[in-house]
């Protein structure tokens, strides 16, 4: 192997089983919630009790990325990972495993995925340029793994859960985070932190975190991204955590099914992923970046409404699918072209959880609407929310600028270490 790619496909490797095993966690935890409970709010509770951290981590995470290093952020974070979630199998062995106890271990895992997840997007742009391709490649290959990690992980999950319970299916989620650790440590190579490495204070650390809001705030191609994927987030949280096991619950069907949705869904995404690696910075981005959101949106909330049949259901999924694999490639590329080097960690992990930030609220809102007036009704709301949402490239001044690539400057193009 050309060792200039070697941690290209060490990233991608890790980011396989990382994303693997949190896609597995994504369906274990609310089945296990909903068996435990049989409550849809406490199954939305559950959720925002993980998401809420995760996103407040990664965002204060980003300067400990650009002064410890990304490598040295994911494996800790990854390793620990292990540990925490290891506890959910054991006490539930130990006849331990309550509601009350089970609230805690999420939050700590939300608190440890978020620098992690936010390291290796940081090691996206060094990794591009050891292997001398566009962004677009990279980000796209990338994305067809994500899509990858999810459809094995919500098989997997989905198979796990009907055979056994679903507490200790996730096992197989803290192999998968010691794996990924070990990926990360021996096939990526040291990268010299930016700025170097020195003593710091209170002071310097709100400094560096203020100086990564400063430059994102200002970018209005960035805080457009912002507003739509965060709102588009809260969105697909609600389906994914609450409205959509809700459904699957009352219509008679198992965890099985839940995970063959999940699968479905992201194996066409990989289709769209892949595409959009091959020929992706040949593609005029703003209209596929649109056109995507509108076939993945609407359409996958309003086909569970009408009740449709499962090959009506798996359709629509699949067409969905296929055009989301376009999405985060090309935001990818978008994102790391207009952050400077020395700001990586801080902006990309400031961005990333601003998109994320109503993730935790989309569980609460759809757990106490499912409990107000239906899982029908909801998945109606949300559907029109969604696609009111996705009209906002066509409307909002911010996105002229989303297809226009800016020229690197010269203190930007030193990715190495």
């Amino acid at each position: 192997m050309n060792r200039s790619r070697r941690p290209f496909v060490a990233l991608a490797v890790a980011e396989t089983f990382s994303i693997t095993g949190t896609r597995l966690s994504t369906i274990a935890i609310p089945w296990l919630v909903l068996t435990m409970t049989g409550s849809a709010t406490l199954t939305g509770v559950v959720a925002f009790t993980e998401m809420l951290p995760y996103v407040i981590a990664k965002a204060l995470g980003g300067p400990l990325i650009d002064r410890l290093g990304a490598k040295r952020i994911a494996i800790t974070c990854d390793s620990a990972s292990v540990a925490v979630v290891s506890l959910v199998p054991v006490l539930y062995a130990l006849g331990a495993l309550s509601t009350a106890v089970l609230l805690p271990i999420v939050f700590v895992m939300g608190v440890l995925r978020g620098p992690s997840d936010g390291a290796k997007q940081s090691m996206v742009p060094h990794v591009a340029e050891q292997a001398g391709m566009p962004l677009e490649r990279v980000t796209g290959v990338a994305g067809a793994i994500e899509r990858l990690g999810s459809t094995v992980g919500a098989a997997a999950a989905g198979g796990l859960v009907a055979a056994i319970d679903p507490a200790p299916a996730l096992a197989v989620n803290a192999v998968t985070f010691a794996i990924a650790a070990l990926v990360v440590r021996w096939g990526i190579p040291a990268m010299r932190p930016v700025p170097p490495v020195e003593e710091t204070d209170a002071t310097t650390y709100r400094q560096d975190l203020q100086e990564g809001w400063t430059f994102l705030r200002k970018d209005a191609v960035l805080v457009g991204i912002v507003v739509m994927v965060a709102t588009t987030n809260l969105l697909d949280q609600a389906w994914s955590t609450v409205l959509l096991p809700v459904w699957i619950r009352d219509q008679g069907h198992g965890a099985e099914l839940l995970g063959a949705i999940f699968a479905v869904f992201s194996a066409c995404s990989i289709g769209g992923a892949a595409i959009a690696a091959a020929i992706g910075e040949r593609l005029p981005r703003l209209p596929i970046y649109a056109g995507a959101f509108l076939l993945t949106g609407l359409p996958r909330f309003l086909v569970f409404v009408l009740d449709s049949p499962l090959a009506g259901i798996f359709a629509v999924l699949a067409i969905g699918g296929f055009a989301s694999g376009f999405i985060n490639p090309i935001l990818g590329a978008v994102i790391f072209e207009r952050i400077p080097k020395a700001l990586v960690g801080r902006v990309a992990s400031l961005n990333t959880a601003l998109c994320w930030v109503l993730i935790p609220f989309g569980s609460l809102v759809g757990g106490a609407l499912v409990t107000l007036i239906g899982v029908g009704p909801t998945l109606l709301v949300f559907g029109l929310a969604y696609f009111a949402t996705t009209l906002l490239p066509l409307t909002r001044r911010s996105f002229r600028e989303f297809s226009k690539r800016p020229v690197p400057r010269a203190e930007d193009l030193d990715l190495t270490a």
